[in-house]
């Protein structure tokens, strides 16, 4: 077997500058757009003065509405349409959160476009709004009531109120979770330019189906007349999994003016533009026996949706499931409040969900005089205690020792505020499990292979950094022998595949099992065997042509059909006979500065079961980013909201804290790396989100550990610890 280079493919073009994102196209006679917003909480636009805009040398069109012949309305991809939200501003007058868009300016230049933005003043009726969750005026659902849908139902397994209210050992608390933002380092933009009755849009985003079809439902086009082309996005972890407002408006106006239009939102513009993780509210009640064994459960989550959209929760998902609990309750509710449309972001739920069970498990541990890691052993499952079913892999108890292990918790003393470091800080050690749930979207792949020994792979997925440029191209060079320099991938192009939505961990676990079909196939009409190192080149020249290829598809019919709408199509994580998850455990130390009660986290040891390994070099980096998340979570991030005025407030990266250099240390990763050959052929599983899942619950044990004082909301304050 040839040795092959591991190294991500695509590192010297992004590191040279030569990859190019979707707003470094700059077609010839380009115009530049830009929006103005509104400054008000809710209510109706009495007026819009558009005129010292329309003075700015270079404007080209000031558009307040459009009429309902040019664009259609939005829709939401959660209630089987294609948008973040059914919301679509510039076709009303109404204004349902701070920071909507109520005019588009289109200039010759950036500069034009932004002043003449500036400059754009309107009159409202202001009408009272809410934006937090216990805000006067906002409604509250229960979910299962309110989106009937079996999967999103509340999980209840045995009687947890009763075995609650009969157990030996119960802990009980409230934790809070503030909204935060995707802030990714690619700004929301777009490329529209039309020609003739076709469109082609170059954006960065995860759902390059979803834009295509959306986009076209809202002109009144065919789709197939709409391209979108997003071979790379820079960071998108949910902000960009569907269409956004601002494309069929700029679609309109390029149509209009006959000429390439471009939009770059400002940062600030993006706190509105997209969503955003909701504001969320946990109530945790755990029972156990003396020893620790878990005996109920019950998890009731209050999470902020829109008034327009229920945005749905899925809190309990991993929370019934991280452990053998014979009897859990769990509740959602939604709260509608004036803001845009909540959405995904990195485990959306999940982190929020972990932090809060976890940080009960961590006062259970305490409460029995457990050892936090034992505990969890204690309660671990092979079977999945909602469906009665085994899960299909879970390693999750060798991930707790081999994690412990590497992080020396054995030296660990057990009273809060008992270790202190040389310089009077107080050391705190904390652990905190994981789990996310596998999911599987269909694919379409397209294998060629050329004379020049080339082979070219096209298949649903999006590149965002995450690697899944690398992940295909080792699996292709692994199979053939080839080097993976001579495996071209395209991906996030509606050209050569529908570009079904790639997020919550799934892309991998979807390409890749595609892929590996095509190379099956591809061997067979190239007349090599099954197996072993194949000359590519020569196999090929024996065929008498000059390319040799083979297109399949994966999943059911109605799934691929669904897809290749551009509708949402997964499967998961129950599967028939099994239930299938990704797996982690975190072990974190913090210190506390004595005197200005300063938190640092100078190591965090993360061990991940996501399956077999199928790129180490870019899997090793997802879950270091990972960290570097949760360690924001836990200790930096907060959109914060006004009741006076609506809206977000912190909206740039200076008011809006993430963690930087001087806040990550040493984070050591490891992986057990067994395949999972019943939830896929290829043996991956999702890594990208499960690696946040709990690193924040370790982080508020550990300063448990440290202080004594248990944290019951996030972000973690100076004065929480004081």
């Amino acid at each position: 077997m040839t040795a092959i280079d591991n190294r991500r493919v695509d590192a010297r073009d992004k590191v040279t500058g030569r990859t190019a994102y979707g707003a470094d196209r700059v077609p010839e006679g380009v115009a530049y757009a830009m929006f103005a917003t509104a400054r008000i909480g809710k209510g109706r636009i009495v007026s819009i003065d558009t005129s010292a805009a329309e003075a700015v040398p270079g404007v080209r069109l000031v558009v307040t509405r459009f009429e309902p012949g040019e664009l259609g309305e939005g829709s939401f991809v959660m209630g089987g349409g294609h948008g973040f939200q059914s919301f679509q501003p510039l076709l009303g007058d109404r204004v349902a959160y701070r920071g909507q868009p109520i005019a588009l300016v289109v200039a010759d230049t950036l500069v034009a476009a932004t002043e003449a933005a500036e400059l754009v003043t309107g009159e409202y009726e202001v009408e009272p709004f809410a934006v937090g969750l216990d805000a006067d005026g906002a409604n509250t659902v229960v979910q299962e009531e309110a989106i009937p849908l079996p999967f999103l139902a509340d999980v209840k397994v045995g009687d947890a109120d009763a075995a609650f209210a009969a157990s030996p050992v119960r802990v009980e608390g409230t934790y809070e979770h503030a909204p935060q933002h995707q802030v990714p380092m690619e700004l929301i933009s777009s490329v529209v330019e039309w020609h003739g009755d076709r469109v082609i849009v170059h954006e960065g985003t995860q759902n390059a189906g979803a834009l295509r079809h959306g986009l076209a439902r809202q002109l009144g086009i065919d789709a197939a007349n709409v391209e979108i082309r997003s071979p790379y996005v820079g960071g998108g972890f949910g902000q960009k999994n569907s269409l956004q407002p601002h494309l069929g408006p700029l679609a309109v106006v390029a149509r209009r003016l006959g000429r390439p239009v471009k939009l770059v939102l400002p940062r600030p513009q993006t706190f509105h533009a997209a969503s955003f993780r909701p504001a969320s509210r946990h109530t945790v009640r755990l029972g156990a026996d003396t020893s620790g064994k878990l005996l109920a459960a019950v998890h009731e989550v209050d999470q902020q949706t829109s008034r327009h959209d229920l945005f749905p929760c899925t809190a309990t998902e991993v929370t019934s499931r991280l452990y053998g609990v014979p009897a859990f309750r769990g509740r959602q509710r939604l709260v509608q409040t004036d803001v845009q449309t909540p959405g995904y972001m990195r485990a959306p739920f999940e982190s929020p969900a972990t932090f809060a069970f976890e940080s009960a498990v961590d006062e259970l541990a305490y409460a029995t005089g457990q050892d936090p890691v034992a505990l969890r052993l204690a309660n671990d499952t092979a079977v999945d205690p909602v469906s009665g079913h085994p899960f299909s892999s879970r390693y999750l108890a060798e991930c707790l020792r081999r994690g412990a292990q590497r992080f020396g918790w054995a030296d660990r003393n057990p009273e809060p505020g008992s270790m202190v470091a040389p310089d009077g800080s107080s050391i705190g050690w904390g652990v905190a499990a994981g789990a996310y749930p596998c999911n599987v979207a269909p694919a379409v792949a397209h294998l060629s292979a050329s004379a020049d020994g080339r082979v070219t792979v096209s298949v649903d997925g999006h590149e965002m950094g995450q690697g899944i440029r690398s992940a295909i191209a080792l699996t292709v060079a692994r199979d053939l022998g080839v080097p993976a320099a001579d495996v071209v991938v395209l991906v996030g192009d509606t050209r050569v595949a529908p570009q079904h939505l790639t997020a919550g961990s799934w892309g991998t676990a979807t390409a890749l099992p595609a892929v590996q079909s095509g190379l099956a196939e591809l061997r067979k009409h190239l007349d090599v065997p099954a197996s072993g190192d194949v000359d590519v080149a020569a196999a090929v020249a024996a065929t008498g042509r000059d390319a040799v290829e083979v297109e399949v598809t994966s999943q059911a019919p109605e799934m691929l059909e669904r897809s290749r709408a551009g509708l949402v199509a997964i499967a998961g994580p129950e599967f028939g006979e099994f239930s299938s998850f990704s797996w982690i455990a975190h072990f974190v130390e913090v210190r506390v500065e004595a005197g200005t009660r300063r938190i640092r986290v100078p190591r965090v040891v993360s061990v991940a079961d996501c399956g077999r390994v199928a790129s180490p070099v870019t899997a090793a980096s997802q879950v270091r980013g990972a960290v570097v998340w949760g360690i924001g979570a836990a200790l930096r991030e907060e959109s914060e909201v006004d009741d006076r005025f609506g809206g977000f407030l912190n909206t740039t990266l200076e008011e809006y804290p993430v963690p930087v250099n001087a806040d990550v240390h040493d984070i050591d990763v490891s992986f057990i790396d067994e395949p999972d050959p019943l939830f896929n052929s290829a043996g991956v599983k999702g890594l990208g989100e499960v690696a946040m899942v709990g690193v924040a619950a370790a982080i508020a044990n550990a300063v448990h550990h440290a202080t004594g004082r248990r944290p019951r909301r996030l972000p973690i304050r100076l004065e929480h610890v004081l």
